[in-house]
């Protein structure tokens, strides 16, 4: 499974704002964007101004750094966004917000959409009772999200007990604290969602 495999807080730099990569690191003086916000590599010799393309490349890049996609895979859910009934930018961000490592980061058991996407893949959670281990499967409203029984056992996971209370979880899901379920109450809205990036410049982005 390709992944990006870098300096994750060079990608907020480049981004210009937190796009909040490493969990609670981010809000921390440790975090980059504290200590050196300006992008990576060397200075430009003048002051540019970012052209509109620039400037929609930008907005793209964000939703993907976000998300923790490659390019490849970022392409398809956008054409996948086009082919629904309604507008394309708000069809994306919400396809983007349905996939099952983002809401193992919602529900609060990672810190991180990587460390949730890597809980996944290690095959930890039960979508709907059974083992799912594909990140980017995309959940329907009703679905539960729970714990494989042997994983409850894990130093994690008893870790995860006794922090989960301090755990923030959207309207649009609801969690049973002392069991570790989580369930997904309703699709969300693009103004739940409340997304760092446009989807509608990602739309003009591509329509060029």
């Amino acid at each position: 499974m390709a992944r990006y495999i870098g300096a994750v807080c060079r990608l907020c730099r480049r981004s210009g704002e937190k796009l909040m990569l490493k969990g609670d690191r981010c809000f921390t003086p440790k975090c980059a964007m504290e200590k050196r916000a300006k992008p990576p590599g060397p200075p430009p010799a003048r002051r540019r101004r970012i052209s509109d393309r620039g400037l929609q490349l930008r907005e793209k890049q964000k939703a993907r750094y976000t998300y923790g996609i490659l390019e490849r895979q970022f392409r398809r859910i956008f054409a996948q966004a086009e082919r629904m009934s309604g507008i394309t930018g708000e069809n994306l961000v919400v396809l983007l917000e349905r996939r099952l490592d983002n809401i193992v980061y919602r529900l609060g058991f990672g810190d991180s959409r990587s460390q949730a996407r890597q809980i996944v893949c290690h095959g930890h959670i039960l979508l709907n009772g059974r083992k799912t281990d594909i990140p980017s499967c995309l959940v329907k409203e009703g679905d539960t999200i729970s714990w494989r029984e042997s994983s409850t056992k894990s130093e994690y996971y008893k870790r995860l007990v006794k922090t989960i209370d301090a755990k923030m979880v959207p309207r649009w899901l609801s969690l049973d604290k002392s069991n570790l379920v989580g369930r997904v109450v309703s699709l969300p809205t693009p103004e739940e969602i409340e997304a760092k990036f446009e989807g509608k410049t990602i739309v003009e982005y591509y329509s060029r």
